[in-house]
C-alpha cells in the first residue's frame, strides 16, 4: 500500500513524502537501493533508464548518473550522500537543479520493509516549479511502483 502524503510540519509546504510497504527483508530492499547493478533497473519514472557514471554509497560519497527520458531528453544528476546507516537509512542531497534533500529509511516489519522518503525542498515555489516542470509527486510514485515491481522479481 502507498501513500504519498503532506505532513503537518512547518516545512509542509515543501514537502514531497511517500510510504510504501514492500514484500522484501529490509537488506534486500537497501541492497537494490545502494547498488548501481541494481538501482539502475528501476530508478525513475516509467520509461526512464539509467547510465551510472559513479555510485560511492559512503558519508560524503558521490552518485553522479544519467537519467534518459522515453521522449529521448537526458537529466544529468548528482547526489551527495550525508549519511548512510545500513539498512536502515540514506539521507542525501540532490546538488543538480532542482535542488532537495532526501531522507529514505528502512524500517523492518517481520520479513516485510516499510519504505518512507521524504523529500525537502529549498523552498515552496521550488516545490511546485518541480511538480509542474517535471511531474516529481507522480514520477515518485512510478519510482517507487518500479522498485516495488523489481523486489518483487527476487520473490519468485
Amino acid at each position: 500500500m502507498e501513500q504519498l502524503h503532506q505532513t503537518t510540519s512547518d516545512t509542509a509546504d515543501r514537502e514531497l513524502v511517500i510510504s510504501r510497504l514492500l514484500k522484501a527483508p529490509r537488506e534486500l530492499v537497501f541492497e537494490v537501493w545502494t547498488n548501481p547493478e541494481h538501482i539502475k533497473n528501476w530508478w525513475g519514472p516509467n520509461g526512464f533508464t539509467n547510465t551510472i557514471s559513479k555510485m560511492d554509497v559512503k558519508n560524503g560519497g558521490e552518485w553522479n548518473f544519467m537519467m534518459h527520458g522515453p521522449d529521448g531528453r537526458n537529466y544529468d544528476n548528482k547526489i551527495v550522500f550525508i549519511e548512510i546507516i545500513k539498512p536502515e537509512l540514506i539521507r542525501y542531497k540532490h546538488v543538480t537543479f532542482p535542488h532537495f534533500d532526501v531522507r529514505v529509511q528502512f524500517e523492518a516489519q517481520q520479513n516485510n520493509t516499510l519504505l518512507n522518503m521524504h523529500m525537502l525542498f529549498e523552498t515552496k515555489e521550488a516545490l511546485q516549479k518541480t511538480i509542474e516542470v517535471f511531474k516529481a509527486d507522480e514520477g515518485l510514485k512510478q519510482t517507487i511502483a518500479r522498485l516495488e515491481a523489481y523486489i518483487d522479481t527476487f520473490n519468485q
